[in-house]
């Protein structure tokens, strides 16, 4: 799992750096179509790390074993 974990984060990492490099060249650029794909490159770079974040948060909260009563025995013992 941990293996799986590093490759998504690897993707992810080149996906926003692909993000801010077009984001960058779209800002030099000068063209009739430039200023729309300048807004859709910035509005992805915050999307796309806001879902991804999104995602790992729900996924966490799903995932976690409930174990509420073994850590109420293990603090009696203490």
């Amino acid at each position: 799992m941990k293996k799986t974990k590093r490759i998504l984060a690897l993707i992810g990492v080149i996906l926003l750096v692909g993000l801010y490099i077009t984001t960058l060249v779209l800002a030099i650029v000068d063209s009739s179509a430039t200023m729309d794909l300048f807004r859709g490159s910035i509005f992805a770079t915050v999307v796309i790390p806001t879902i991804i974040w999104a995602y790992t948060y729900i996924y966490q909260l799903f995932s976690k074993k409930k174990d509420h009563g073994d850590s109420d025995s293990t603090e009696k013992n203490d």
